[in-house]
């Protein structure tokens, strides 16, 4: 998969992690392609490792769940470490 296919799929893959998961993480569309393509990358080294498949072709249904799925994942650790700065003590 080319550079600019991966950057898509990662800005997909983010976006609908984001429409998924219930409440409010910060950052736009940026923080969104970032958390998204480390999120495929994620997915992709997890389906290499427990599956043995990888983020081979960009219209294969297995390269889309784990992109998602690794999004998932990092955005859930995304917003446990950003979730922790915002809270005030009192």
């Amino acid at each position: 998969m080319g550079f600019l296919a991966f950057l898509i799929l990662g800005l997909i893959a983010g976006a609908i992690a984001k429409l998924i998961l219930p409440g409010k993480q910060g950052g736009g569309w940026i923080v969104t392609l970032i958390l998204g393509v480390v999120g495929a990358i994620l997915g992709g080294w997890l389906g290499g490792m427990i599956f043995g498949v990888g983020l081979n072709e960009f219209w294969s249904l297995s390269t889309w769940a784990l992109a998602i799925g690794g999004a998932i994942i990092v955005l859930l650790i995304y917003g446990l470490i950003v979730g922790r700065g915002s809270k005030v003590r009192d």
